[in-house]
């Protein structure tokens, strides 16, 4: 009889310190990330390929110079792609926020978009500087590896899962650096299909 007394005040100290631990980790990340965002996201990131992909290789990507107007319109293309990304994100972000009673814009979503977009800002930036200097094979690389550390920064203030898809997408980049004329593809599988896996596997776990 002791020790079942014992026993049961034991499991009450660890269901408190689960419910301590719980209402820390709420308090300190941004816990509202939908993976229908992140399906939505990889999805945008297809289509953006899509028409990539149609400028590319339709005047054979790997054999002909690209001008300067076939440029411009990559990258208005993944602006418009980043943009629509980004809404759709906010969409579900904000209507899974509102299911868990948390404020969209607090002090931990702060710090995660600060972390977030101090590696996004600068890898952007590098890469538009050097498509605008004529090396365009280098942007799939630049964009999955700075993305990739935007991700495992930011994943310290939101889901933990954002970390390993951060890993992911800079291995995949450091693997597009050695298949320059190859970059789109790796760029469809780490800004798409990753995306979906990712957001699949969040939607799904957060179910159970």
């Amino acid at each position: 009889m002791k020790h079942k007394v014992l026993f049961m005040k034991e499991q009450e100290y660890i269901n408190d310190l689960k419910e301590i631990k719980d209402i820390m980790n709420r308090s300190s990340r941004f816990l509202s990330l939908s993976g229908l965002s992140g399906i939505s996201a990889g999805i945008c990131a297809l289509i953006g390929a899509y028409f990539a992909y149609d400028i590319l290789f339709n005047i054979g990507y790997d054999r002909n110079f690209i001008g300067e107007k076939k440029i411009n319109a990559l990258v208005l293309i993944g602006v418009l792609t980043l943009v629509t990304a980004i809404v759709s994100a906010l969409y579900f972000t904000l209507n899974e926020a509102k299911k868990n009673n948390q404020k969209l814009w607090d002090l931990q979503a702060k710090r995660l978009l600060i972390n977030l977009f101090i590696p996004l800002a600068t890898g952007g930036i590098l890469t538009l500087s050097l498509v605008e200097k004529g090396f365009i094979g280098l942007a799939a690389p630049l964009t999955l590896i700075f993305y990739g550390l935007a991700l495992v920064n930011a994943s310290k203030y939101t889901n933990s899962e954002l970390r390993g898809l951060g890993i992911f997408e800079i291995i995949l980049g450091l693997l597009a650096s050695q298949f320059i004329g190859y970059g789109l593809w790796f760029w469809i599988v780490g800004f798409g299909f990753l995306h979906i896996a990712y957001g699949c596997y969040m939607y799904f776990n957060t179910k159970k």
